[in-house]
């Protein structure tokens, strides 16, 4: 019998993410919610909504996310960790503002949040947080006990979460042909954001070129690089490239694109590259399509071998790590002392953010409308 692990003063873990659509009904409603007010062209809509009928009008997220909950709940239970997981939604059922009156009419009062974005940025941190406002604002108004709510810091460089990704790496190189699989070239991918975006991510002090966007991921990615050269005894070269860009063409995002960096690797003389999406939790739509479909098209088209890695999903190590910050949370709330894990130079990251950290922009980022944080 494991022992009893005490996450006072919390009483329930909510599971928050984008949403997707289940069916080909559901395609074009949900791209609907995905970018009401923001301006974009029903062209994009009609492109992406292609992405997901292309696998049936149905996305891959929701799945993941269940599964991801089953992984959390068993975690919990074979550590004696007696806190419920709930599952809320941006975009999509089961949506946020149900989950939350529910988990009101089950007596939930102060709830921890993991959102399925790592990293620092408005679209994957800051409007989260404006998301369970709203919700909270909608309890409010109908008259319920509004519970109080906190959301998880960032796990970008929690072991839990880049273990999975160092094994995913590793077993991609592994599968690339003996002649080629030395020379492989690293590409860690995650999604492009508007630079102006990106330059205002973090706290105010990370401000400026990329911000602690570009920051933590490149932190990432070296401690991704060291462990393969550890364990490998190879140096690969690598660097970080972007993808699912949106927005409109004269505004900068980040770059470059994981397409144009194959046709450049390719150029250079590279005979293989592994693709590492860094920057996302699950297989989802824009790592199906943006890499496995149309990145994997353009190596084919270069006659570029490419493997893409695995992402983290419901990894029992990730379970365990969302595990270790529920406890280590708590215990910070209830004021015991704490170690925080995290390993790389830039530490642990705030459990409160800070006045100016990743501030909304006008116009707010583009929608990116495929299973994307970034929306």
């Amino acid at each position: 019998m494991p022992d009893v692990l005490d996450a006072t003063p919390y009483d329930a873990l909510l599971l928050l993410s984008f949403g997707g659509p289940e069916g080909p009904d559901e395609v074009v409603p949900f791209l609907e919610n995905v970018t009401r007010g923001r301006g974009i062209p029903k062209e994009r809509l009609k492109e992406v909504g292609q992405h997901y009928f292309l696998f049936g009008g149905i996305s891959p997220i929701n799945d993941q996310n269940r599964a991801l909950l089953d992984a959390l709940r068993k975690d919990f239970a074979d550590h004696g960790l007696d806190l419920p997981v709930y599952w809320g939604n941006r975009n999509w059922a089961p949506y946020l503002t149900d989950t939350l009156r529910e988990m009101v009419a089950d007596g939930r009062r102060r709830i921890l949040v993991l959102a399925t974005s790592a990293y620092a940025s408005y679209s994957g941190c800051r409007q989260y947080r404006e998301n369970l406002a709203d919700s909270l604002a909608t309890l409010e108004a109908e008259g319920l006990a509004v519970p109080r709510v906190d959301k998880l810091r960032h796990y970008f460089n929690h072991p839990g979460f880049l273990e999975p990704m160092i094994d995913g790496v590793l077993d991609s190189l592994a599968d690339l042909p003996e002649d080629v699989r030395d020379g492989a070239h690293l590409a860690f991918s995650t999604h492009s954001i508007p630079t102006a975006a990106a330059d205002t991510s973090g706290p105010a002090e990370a401000h400026g070129d990329g911000g602690a966007y570009v920051e933590e991921h490149l932190d990432v990615a070296r401690l991704i690089a060291a462990a393969v050269r550890e364990r490998t005894g190879i140096d690969h070269p690598w660097q970080l490239v972007y993808q699912s860009r949106s927005g409109a063409p004269h505004i900068p995002w980040l770059e470059p694109d994981i397409c144009d960096h194959l046709e450049e690797r390719h150029t250079a003389g590279v005979p293989a590259v592994v693709m590492a999406p860094i920057g996302f939790v699950s297989d989802h739509m824009e790592v199906l399509y943006d890499l496995d479909t149309e990145a994997t098209a353009k190596a084919e088209e270069l006659g570029l071998p490419v493997r893409r890695s695995a992402t983290v999903g419901a990894d029992p190590r990730f379970a365990a790590a969302i595990r270790e910050l529920v406890l280590e949370r708590a215990a910070t709330e209830s004021g015991r002392q704490v170690t925080p894990c995290a390993l790389g130079a830039l530490g642990a990251g705030h459990n409160l953010c800070p006045v100016g950290c990743c501030p909304a922009r006008a116009p707010r980022p583009a929608a990116a409308g495929a299973d994307s944080p970034y929306a």
